[in-house]
């Protein structure tokens, strides 16, 4: 239960003033009206004749087939009430939009008082002066998902994937006084809104904890403020700074504090540790208290190494899409943890955020789970030499600086167009704003081009496995997919040329087989194998999640984990190769051992292993097949353990995995009979579901004795009562033996029953 607590109270980020009729964080979730233009037409207004809907946020501008192979784009409204009684006065009250995809105009009691373009970063609109005291306030957000040459990237019938719609992150009603901290996306100066920290000096015996607070005056007479910051790891204290603050009536002040911890404990990935920064600004009898989770760490990145508080390390990675069936990128905040978790445990220490910014709840996440996170702009082959692109660009390159720039968990800054030719002076700016943005010897950028960038980032197709040196630190940054997919190797993704047999490729399904699962493992093991052969500092592979995409009618299967985040056996693979002796209670970790075979009739012989262990036996019906060591290493840390079965006899296969002689770990399969029935259970990925959360239920295939059939391909019903929605379309096909239909609960502790039936199964309920 403490786990649980643990993580809810970490999806909040800071803490705010009490809104009449909001939670106590000022989250604006609850009793929007939702409508949109169905008939295409570029309406400025909603229409006449529009028919709301009351939706909840986050949410989508529709609920999307599994395959989405024709996104809805245009126009859409939302609407809602805000009271504003007279005790606000002299207040400040902004709105802070976490994302609006794309173009968003906000309209307060008929007045338009702002416009923001591009979808994935937040943007901050000041209501005091428009605001109505002691009376309702109607809000109206107007937003158009259609595609956009200024924002970019590619038409969505061009695109390698969907950008989705609506108000799908988070809105929030910030009440502050009229002495407070300010909000970053509101500040005109470099570097400049909010609290921004950052660390010269850290290691194991002291840290230095830099805090910069803009605070600013909205009272018609000056103020003295009084900027308090305490520093605690857990509930002890650990530090203290104190300044007072002069300030005329209007004006913005930085105030700049250090506080100095002794024998710090600090943030890596293997040691994600966390402080609280919680900040007071007071002035006149009425304060303001911020808090903010912070990681104190130092980096080095050369081209000879990385290191994070002095370790080298070289980081294994993966890049993630943030998209879910059926509600695009409309994820609930545990969602995102969860999938941060799946990430961590799938043996990854890093992720590459491809190819635009991610939700403030999966960067969350990454601090606390300790995933290195590169944080990129929007790009994909896509740019116009309009300068209204060039300046939407580069505004985004600081946003989305300024939104992440505490995180811990962020080593790079990739505002780079993504495998798109950028002029040289394109290159310069990004840079200048990376070093603008965040300066000192802690910032770097990062891009695909081989030039003007602190970090170059190559993917392994590019280069078409050949490594040419480069004369700066190197990051891969995608593998493992194209290469093994078409001959073509590069940038003529969409004419879909030279494509290899889809028995050779990396884009495999979990319905395609135990051959062609395992040939995905083949080809990757490949791909990293090489790149660990490479100077490369880190590496990332393509995929996590199996993906929609704008430009075909199919989902991009390259995934180590299906689109409803089931595993392959390559996500076996990944596991294995973070070693045995780390282990950690915020995910599964320490030693494992898994069989890459469904053991049917058909199965290979010859019978992979992958542990993270010394040596496994495998036994088959209880006989042994012998100890054996991984095989040959290569570059790998952990290579797989290959046993010859001598041929397919139905049954159990049961490894066991040993360190120095002793069992660490055990994994069986076994041959299942016929069909006979459907299990169902809630897959929480170990974090228990709060209200509007989704989540996904698993309807697996069973023989009589309880055994998964992996070859089922049923179709699977679902209903559902009580405190579970259904999101989708009800029935979904089994694969790999499971049928996954994303829920939403409606209420923490859910109370309710979900049933699963197939055709010539007995029924599967849940509880």
């Amino acid at each position: 239960m403490k786990a649980v607590t643990r993580i809810a109270a970490f999806l909040l980020a800071m803490t705010l003033t009490p809104v009449a009729g909001l939670a106590q964080d000022g989250l604006l979730d609850k009793g929007w009206s939702f409508t949109r233009v169905e008939d295409g037409r570029n309406a400025a207004h909603p229409l006449a004749n529009a028919e709301w809907e009351t939706v909840s946020l986050p949410h989508t501008t529709r609920l999307e087939p599994r395959i989405v192979n024709d996104q809805w784009q245009g126009i859409a409204f939302y609407r809602r009430d805000i009271e504003a009684p007279q005790d606000w006065q002299g207040k400040a009250v902004l709105l802070r939009f976490e994302a609006a995809m794309n173009v968003a105009e906000v309209w307060l009691n008929g007045t338009q008082i702002g416009r923001h373009l591009g979808g994935y970063l937040p943007f901050t609109l000041d209501l005091t002066p428009h605001l109505r005291l002691g009376q309702p306030n109607r809000l109206l957000v107007r937003l158009d998902n259609r595609d956009n040459p200024i924002t970019g990237p590619k038409p969505l019938k061009q695109l390698d994937f969907n950008s989705y719609g609506g108000l799908y992150r988070e809105v929030r009603l910030l009440v502050k006084p009229a002495v407070h901290l300010t909000d970053e996306m509101l500040a005109d100066r470099v570097a400049g809104g909010g609290l921004f920290i950052t660390y010269p000096q850290a290691d194991a015996q002291a840290a230095t904890v830099a805090i910069a607070a803009d605070i600013r005056n909205i009272a018609p007479t000056a103020r003295i403020a009084t900027v308090r910051h305490e520093l605690f790891d857990g509930q002890r204290k650990v530090g203290e700074a104190v300044e007072t603050l002069p300030l005329e009536a209007g004006a913005t002040r930085r105030s700049a504090v250090t506080i100095r911890v002794e024998k710090p404990a600090l943030w890596s990935p293997r040691h994600p540790n966390l402080h609280r920064l919680v900040t007071h600004i007071s002035a006149d009898g009425e304060e303001e208290r911020v808090e903010t989770r912070i990681g104190i760490r130092r980096l080095s990145i050369a081209k000879d190494g990385l290191q994070i508080n002095g370790e080298k390390l070289f980081l294994r990675g993966v890049n993630r899409h943030q998209e879910y069936p059926y509600v695009g990128y409309a994820l609930s905040p545990l969602a995102d943890y969860r999938d941060a978790k799946r990430i961590k445990e799938a043996g990854f220490d890093y992720v590459r955020l491809s190819h635009y910014p991610h939700s403030p709840a999966f960067m969350r996440a990454a601090d606390e789970l300790g995933l290195v996170v590169m944080d990129a702009i929007p790009g994909w082959q896509y740019i116009n030499p309009d300068p209204a692109f060039r300046a939407q660009v580069l505004k985004t390159c600081r946003d989305m600086i300024r939104r992440d720039r505490n995180h811990p968990s962020v080593i790079a800054w990739e505002c780079s167009l993504n495998e798109t030719q950028m002029p040289l002076d394109l290159v310069r700016d990004f840079h200048a704003i990376v070093k603008a943005e965040y300066p000192g010897d802690q910032s770097w950028s990062a891009g695909w081009q081989d030039d003007g960038y602190d970090i170059y980032l190559q993917a392994r197709q590019h280069r078409l496995k050949h490594y040419t040196p480069s004369p700066r630190p190197y990051f891969v940054s995608e593998y493992g997919d194209w290469e093994y997919y078409a001959q073509n190797a590069g940038f003529h993704q969409h004419g879909w040329a030279d494509l290899k047999p889809a028995e050779r490729s990396s884009r495999q399904s979990l319905a395609d087989g135990e051959a062609r699962l395992l040939q995905q493992a083949t080809n990757v093991v490949e791909a990293h194998t090489d790149n660990l052969g490479t100077p490369a500092l880190a590496d990332s592979y393509w995929v996590m999640y199996d993906y929609n995409r704008g430009y075909a009618e199919d989902l991009e299967l390259s995934g180590l984990m299906s689109l409803e985040r089931l595993p392959k056996f390559l996500y076996w693979f990944f596991r294995s190769q973070r070693d045995a002796a780390e282990a950690s209670p915020r995910y599964e970790s320490g030693p494992m051992v898994h069989i890459a075979s469904h053991w049917l009739p058909g199965s290979a012989p010859q019978v992979r292993v992958f542990t993270n262990a010394d040596s496994v036996e495998l036994f088959l019906n209880g006989r042994s097949l012998g100890v054996a060591k991984p095989d040959a290493a290569g570059w790998l840390a952990h290579p797989p353990v290959t046993f010859d079965t001598g041929g397919f006899t139905p049954g159990t296969l049961l490894a066991v995995a040993f360190i120095d002689g002793r069992e660490v770990a055990r994994h069986s399969v076994t041959t299942p009979g016929v069909p006979a029935a459907v299990a169902v259970t809630l897959d929480d990925a170990g974090v228990p579901p709060v209200a509007d959360d989704l989540i996904f239920v698993r309807a697996t295939v069973t023989d009589a004795a309880g055994n998964k059939v992996p070859d089922a391909g049923h179709s699977v019903t679902f209903q559902a009562e009580g405190d579970y929605a259904l999101i989708g379309p009800g029935v979904m096909v089994a694969e790999g033996g499971i049928a996954s239909m994303l829920v939403r609960v409606l209420k923490a502790n859910p109370q309710g029953t979900i049933t699963a039936t197939a055709e010539g199964l007995s029924t599967g309920r849940l509880p």
